[in-house]
């Protein structure tokens, strides 16, 4: 499979995005077209913005209303949150490595596939 790369987009395009979908009341496939991005990222974009909003009690959401959070769960979230990031530096390092093992692999195996056809030429005394 070729290698097909995600594309990023930083937070204030996708809040940027999600503001023209809400504030101009277009349709999020219209809207995605206009961005140049995919219609299923930029509905995923405004779902999740409208589930925050639930939660942050910004919404009309029929939860408990506070949105706040106590301070058990604000210092178990500012844990996970620690754990997320130590845990995505801890895979960058890993990937990191694998890329440099990979490439090296890649240099051995052509320096060998040279070696066998010079090994060859030779045997078959060319």
């Amino acid at each position: 499979m070729a290698g097909v790369t995600r594309r990023r987009f930083d937070p204030e395009f996708r809040a940027g995005a999600v503001r023209i979908v809400k504030e101009t009341g277009k349709p999020v496939a219209q809207v995605a077209r206009d961005l140049g991005i995919s219609p299923y990222t930029l509905h995923n974009w405004v779902q999740m913005d409208r589930l925050a909003e639930h939660y942050n009690g910004d919404g009309d959401g029929d939860g408990d209303g506070s949105g706040t959070l106590e301070e058990t769960e604000q210092e178990e979230l500012a844990r996970l949150r620690r754990e997320k990031a130590e845990l995505a530096k801890q895979q960058a390092r890993e990937k990191a490595a694998w890329e440099k093992e990979r490439a090296e692999l890649e240099d051995e195996r052509d320096v060998l596939k040279r070696s066998v056809v010079l090994w060859v030429k030779e045997a078959m005394g060319r």
